[in-house]
């Protein structure tokens, strides 16, 4: 399916690798490789700045709005922006983040790779933040991109023999916004990190007023991109999970192999566990003491 980056992207193959059908992603740091299959390697205007788009998430399933999210921004950066986009990845969390119907990492995970490898010929999923055993700030996987893309690898290369560092930036919808502007969810220390140093591209959602949030947040309000939808759209997780377990069609609301995907391992059965004897296994194991309590909005993970 091609997108607006097709002609830039070309048919690079996704950066999980697949055997008999199953696609291989690490399951520890130890194997963990940043994936860079898609992304791009010179820039084609060079008066501009190359960015790159990150959205984090529960993704307990990813839809086709979280797909269709990046083509938005795609567009507003390319009708609307002096940036060049030079790649997008999606980056669930960890089973750490301990969220009501969330499925293990390593389905979301096949999740995403599968959706980005079937329905996208630019995205990535950066399996960093999910196979951590820990809870990852939004801030510190920001930061771990931003490692990658321009101390491991320099940037991009603009003109011949120079290369231009890449503007990491965060793609939300727009209740992360309202997150952000509600006293004691956020950190001011996590906000002018997110929001100072890196900026975010926010999606407007039906339903969504997010001026009263932008009013609250101008001291950033250069580096916050808001993104309409032109075509509502108001299909999320928690709307999918709920039509799963009810025995619902989600036909054409999440990627046909994502339902593939679900039906075969039998996720969000009952509250996102699978049938699965190893997994139940894993999940005894992991059991104990919760860790300290995270706030859903502040991980901008919805």
């Amino acid at each position: 399916m091609a997108g607006p980056m097709s002609q830039i992207m070309g048919n690079a193959a996704a950066a999980g690798t697949q055997t008999d059908g199953q696609l291989s992603l690490p399951n520890s740091l130890d194997g963990y490789a940043f994936p860079e299959a898609r992304l791009k390697r010179k820039m084609q205007n060079t008066s501009k700045t190359p960015l790159l788009l990150v959205a984090c998430g529960s993704f307990s399933p990813i839809t086709y709005l979280h797909l269709r999210m990046f083509e938005m921004a795609a567009d507003y950066v390319k009708f609307s922006t002096e940036f060049e986009l030079v790649g997008g990845y999606l980056s669930p969390v960890s089973d750490a983040y301990r969220k009501a119907g969330l499925a293990l990492a390593e389905h979301r995970l096949h999740m995403c790779e599968i959706a980005a490898e079937q329905t996208s010929d630019w995205l990535m999923v950066d399996p960093w933040e999910a196979i951590r055993k820990e809870y990852t700030p939004t801030a510190e996987v920001l930061d771990h991109i931003e490692h990658e893309i321009n101390t491991v690898r320099g940037g991009i290369e603009a003109e011949p023999g120079t290369r231009k560092p890449v503007r990491v930036a965060l793609l939300a919808g727009a209740d992360l916004i309202q997150t952000m502007s509600t006293p004691d969810v956020w950190s001011p220390e996590d906000l002018d990190h997110i929001l100072g140093r890196y900026g975010t591209f926010i999606v407007e959602r039906a339903g969504t007023d997010i001026d009263d949030a932008l009013a609250s947040l101008k001291d950033w309000k250069e580096n916050i991109y808001v993104i309409q939808q032109l075509i509502q759209n108001d299909v999320s997780s928690t709307k999918i999970r709920l039509f799963l377990k009810r025995e619902m069609s989600v036909r054409y609301l999440i990627p046909a192999p994502v339902i593939q995907y679900i039906d075969q391992h039998g996720l969000y059965e009952d509250d996102g566990t699978s049938s699965s004897v190893h997994e139940k296994e894993k999940d005894k194991e992991s059991k104990g003491v919760p860790p300290e309590e995270i706030s859903e909005a502040e991980a901008s993970h919805s």
